[in-house]
């Protein structure tokens, strides 16, 4: 199948220091990963920057007028995890826009998937703070891009990061026409993403406990995440793609392998092949066992091929 891989090099140059698990290191680690011969199919794109209307449709504009102001000479600390410095901007930037840029590949049909390398990640961004590791929301950009140029009326989100995408749920918690699956550790980072949390419905929240393993992950989604996703019937999938419920990955507790993530993967192509043409816009948040990361992208990627 014809997939789409956005990617820039200024993902590279957000640099947020040493020791820091969200590093450069980790898109080097997918890239090369995406480099052997199975990949030669990928249809290899530049990510754009994004508009600001783009960034306005799913952030307040106050808010992103408070990044474009923060000093592009030097480093400066968000929160305790999150660093801003003099490439962070762009990076961010091309990360929405690539994820805004990978809606418009599916819709205009060259590509019937894709994937976006880049960072940093974006699910835990709200619509007015950046916070673990985020800025820019790219996921709601996605969805929003994708209802506002495209005219469609509904659009699933689904996160399998082993942190919860707080921003994604305080974004669309109150909007029917976007469905939020997320799938979890709990108790961890950030601390929300509880069952009794649904939004108008559309939210849904599928917690695991420290130490859950692929067939616990599977079951709940085959029980309680799948079926509504289904019956929701999306117009589009776009996957908040995090591989740190990995077994290896220093940041959790969860034990899914790469087989598990073949496995989610191919089951909401599922979901997108009963209700939306096929279309899926995949991108990358969490991971950070540079291994790990580098082969569950490639197993992620290789299913999105349907190879």
């Amino acid at each position: 199948m014809t997939v789409a891989l956005f990617t820039h090099p200024a993902a590279l140059a957000h640099d947020t220091g040493p020791d820091h698990p969200e590093c450069a290191e980790r898109l080097r680690y997918v890239l090369r990963a995406l480099e052997t011969p199975d990949f030669a199919p990928l249809l290899r794109e530049m990510a754009p920057e994004a508009s600001r209307e783009q960034l306005c449709a799913a952030h307040l504009e106050t808010y992103v007028d408070s990044v474009f102001a923060l000093p592009r000479d030097r480093e400066t600390l968000i929160d305790g995890d999150t660093v801003y410095g003099p490439g962070t901007l762009e990076a961010a930037l091309r990360a929405a826009g690539g994820a805004a840029a990978a809606v418009d590949a599916v819709m205009e049909g060259w590509a019937k998937a894709a994937f976006v390398a880049m960072r940093p990640p974006g699910h835990h961004a709200e619509a007015d703070r950046a916070m673990g590791f985020c800025f820019f929301n790219n996921a709601a950009i996605a969805a929003r891009h994708a209802m506002n140029r495209w005219g469609l009326k509904k659009v699933a989100i689904v996160d399998f990061d082993v942190h919860h995408g707080n921003g994604t749920q305080h974004i669309f918690a109150s909007e029917p026409g976007v469905m939020y699956a997320s799938s979890h550790q709990a108790p961890c980072f950030p601390g929300t993403g509880a069952v009794h949390e649904r939004g108008v419905g559309n939210i849904i929240n599928l917690p695991l406990l420290p130490g859950s393993n692929g067939d616990e992950f599977r079951q709940l989604w085959d029980m309680a995440g799948l079926p509504k996703l289904h019956a929701f019937a999306p117009e589009l999938v776009i996957i908040s793609a995090g591989f740190d419920a990995h077994a290896a990955d220093p940041l959790a507790q969860l034990r899914l392998r790469e087989p598990d993530f073949a496995w989610i993967t191919a089951e909401l192509m599922a979901v997108a092949d009963g209700s939306a043409q096929g279309r899926v816009v995949s991108l990358l948040e969490g991971g950070y066992n540079l291994d790990a990361l580098a082969s569950s992208c490639a197993t992620h990627v290789r299913t999105l091929m349907r190879l």
